[in-house]
């Protein structure tokens, strides 16, 4: 009796194993596939107002599926040559001395680099700055060497000084106080990056910086991991605002390290600025005189931005339209 009930509870279990088995390979047979998650391209953010209308530009070369070098370099060229456009290129206030000198940089999905700062009578310093890229060993190019260089590539030479900002230049030498007031005169650089229909990603940055600044001083506009940062496996970020305070941080690499250890773009943003806030703090500055926004793009097409205080907007493309975002910011009162 004991070795026929024990024959049953094995055949029992032996079929139950074969029906699960069985369970299991249907299963498995009519299984969906896992869905992927969508990448949203080609897509282009660009910081501040103006960043509208570089859009539209650097669009116009991705919706034809163009590189994303190609389009960021073609957009920020829209301020740049923008004589009404009082902090980048062409009408951008000088410095102490009333001379306009241009700082940008450029890097591709190839972390191929280029770089021109205090670049004078060249309207168009990103374009420079890729020639250095694309046509010389080095990746940055400075004062008269960079002028020299441009004007052997065939770039016009020309005045840069608008009746505008002389006007503002001569008004501010009768005080020559440097105090620059947030989203005005620090509301300095456009910076742009794009992914695109290859899911490349590449970024540009360019500006006149800061107003009435020393002649000779760089921002983090021109400056690799500073004022712009792309890793084709990750994502890309550029800053703007006060740039002593990026380049203490090397903000726009900071944002790119912290998205390749898992963070969204808009937590990356908010982490870099959260590290600008501390140290601020820690040297008893107060937050109110400057601003710093950050933007950022991951691989997925996902983006972010935040900035000390409001008053940073930057604008987005891609195929749903083009509009203006107001940053999110830390400084509430």
């Amino acid at each position: 009796m004991t070795n026929r009930r024990n024959f049953i509870k094995t055949a029992t279990i032996a079929s139950v194993a074969v029906a699960l088995n069985s369970f299991k390979a249907e299963a498995e047979e009519n299984e969906l596939p896992a869905i992927k998650k969508s990448v949203r391209k080609p897509i282009v953010l660009s910081t501040w107002r103006f960043g509208i209308q570089a859009n539209e530009a650097a669009w116009n070369v991705l919706k034809n599926n163009g590189r994303a070098l190609d389009a960021v370099e073609a957009g920020v060229k829209i301020p740049e040559g923008d004589p009404e456009e009082r902090s980048v290129g062409y009408g951008g206030r000088p410095d102490r001395d009333g001379r306009v000198t241009l700082d940008a940089c450029i890097m591709d999905e190839l972390s191929n680099i280029g770089s021109v700062g205090c670049l004078e009578f060249i309207k168009h310093p990103i374009s420079v700055a890729r020639a250095v890229m694309e046509k010389t060993p080095h990746v940055m190019l400075v004062g008269e060497g960079a002028l020299s260089f441009a004007l052997t590539q065939g770039f016009k030479k020309e005045n840069l000084l608008t009746k505008e900002s002389e006007k503002e230049w001569k008004e501010w030498l009768k005080t020559s106080q440097y105090k620059p007031i947030a989203n005005i005169e620090n509301h300095d650089t456009i910076g742009m990056i794009a992914l695109d229909t290859n899911g490349n990603l590449s970024g540009a940055c360019t500006t006149s910086g800061m107003a009435f600044k020393m002649h000779g001083r760089l921002g983090d506009s021109p400056i690799i991991g500073a004022g712009l940062y792309v890793d084709n496996e990750v994502g890309a970020a550029t800053a703007t605002g006060h740039g002593e305070e990026v380049i203490r941080i090397s903000g726009s690499n900071l944002v790119v390290e912290l998205m390749r250890q898992g963070h969204s773009p808009q937590k990356a943003c908010e982490e870099a600025v959260a590290r600008i806030v501390k140290l601020m703090n820690n040297r008893k500055k107060n937050l109110k005189d400057i601003q710093v926004g950050f933007i950022a793009l991951n691989k997925e097409g996902e983006y972010g931005s935040y900035c000390v205080q409001g008053g940073f907007n930057y604008a987005v493309c891609d195929a749903t339209g083009n509009r203006l975002i107001d940053a999110e910011y830390f400084l509430k009162s």
